[in-house]
């Protein structure tokens, strides 16, 4: 073998050994430091799904509205629009295609207003109360 794959091996084995460490180092970290008694032993808690200091009111199988995943779900997308148009600026920095390159980011834009439009007309940002009988 020469030095070159050798090198190259040796630089995979550190970066999965690294990875490794990154996802499995903050499980041995909280074993270890951890008290050994669990928390949900002490007051018979053991029943509880989760554990925050408070006690639960009511039950989890309520109904959301459908409005708070539709608010997630256009954040999310007008999100990684945006952070799309950074490295478009700096990609777009010759002098010689200004205009194109400007055109270009217009209409990329113009499609993400078209879109907020479009959930404006469709009524996602009202934000109405809306009661559901209980089963």
């Amino acid at each position: 073998m020469d030095q070159q794959t050798l090198t190259n091996i040796i630089y995979v084995a550190i970066f999965l050994i690294g990875a490794l460490l990154f996802g499995i180092g903050p499980i041995i970290i909280v074993r270890l430091l951890s008290p050994s008694s669990h928390t949900r032993n002490i007051n018979d808690k053991t029943g509880q799904f989760i554990e925050c200091g408070m006690e639960p009111i009511g039950d989890a199988w309520i109904r959301f509205g459908i409005v708070y995943y539709l608010y997630a779900l256009i954040f999310l997308a007008f999100d990684v629009d945006v952070l799309f148009l950074f490295p478009v600026a700096v990609a777009y920095n010759s002098p010689e295609f200004a205009v194109r390159d400007l055109v270009e980011l217009v209409i990329f834009v113009g499609i993400i207003s078209l879109a907020i439009l479009y959930a404006w007309v469709k009524g996602v940002f009202k934000w109405e109360r809306r009661k559901y009988l209980h089963q």
